[in-house]
């Protein structure tokens, strides 16, 4: 049939080229993922500057990840791109809490505003995380702050009432938040409560010991 075999040669060739591009954005959002697994995992050891070093690695592979689907916007609204993006925002926002900097704005890191809202909302799992740590070492002040990090992470994305379409799914992920925040309130409450029922026992303790001390001197 005239003009088929050009048709289908044509066609054939943005396949192959889309499908190169999809494979290659693919492998990259693993390594992202991978490279944020990594970084956060040096945050929460306090290994600040190999936590940053860490994901400035990744988001080098992310703008790779993302230069290769852009000729095809249908490729970067895929799962696998925003799950990585999203992952980039997690990465950087757990980093700037813990290090007391401010949140990175997501035109600066180059990600969706949804992917960035979903990420916002997964950092909150891993500042419940980093809460249950220092209440374990008696750092009960620090842990205060971090539960309000929290805190106005969710009273933001509560607001964020637009359909899921635009979203993300981050009604989803606020509920989640909702639900790490109340636990995480949960556990430090009764941390709090144990730390002030030790130092009243603590000073119980030591009037006790100095009203014997004291009898046996008059006893003397």
């Amino acid at each position: 049939m005239q003009g088929l075999e050009q048709i289908e040669e044509k066609i054939r060739n943005a396949f192959v080229a889309k499908n190169a591009a999809r494979d290659s954005a693919l492998s990259k959002s693993r390594e992202v993922i991978r490279h944020c697994s990594l970084s956060i995992r040096a945050s929460h050891r306090g290994e600040y500057d190999q936590a940053a070093k860490i994901l400035e690695t990744g988001r080098v592979v992310a703008d790779a990840m993302k230069a290769d689907v852009a000729p095809y916007p249908d490729l970067y609204y895929t799962g696998y791109v925003q799950d990585a993006l999203k992952e980039v925002t997690e990465a950087h926002i757990v980093l700037a809490l813990l290090t007391n900097q401010p949140l990175p704005d997501p035109d600066t890191l180059g990600v969706d505003y949804a992917a960035y809202l979903n990420g916002l909302g997964e950092a909150t799992t891993e500042l419940r995380r980093y809460i249950l740590d220092i209440i374990r070492h008696e750092k009960l002040e620090r842990s205060e702050d971090m539960l309000q990090a929290m805190d106005d992470i969710y009273a933001m994305l509560v607001t964020m009432d637009f359909p899921d379409a635009l979203t993300g799914g981050l009604r989803r992920q606020t509920d989640i938040v909702r639900g790490v925040l109340e636990k995480t309130r949960g556990d430090l409450t009764v941390a709090w409560r144990q730390e002030k029922l030790g130092a009243q026992l603590r000073d119980f303790e030591s009037q006790f010991k100095g009203r014997v001390q004291r009898g046996a001197l008059e006893n003397d």
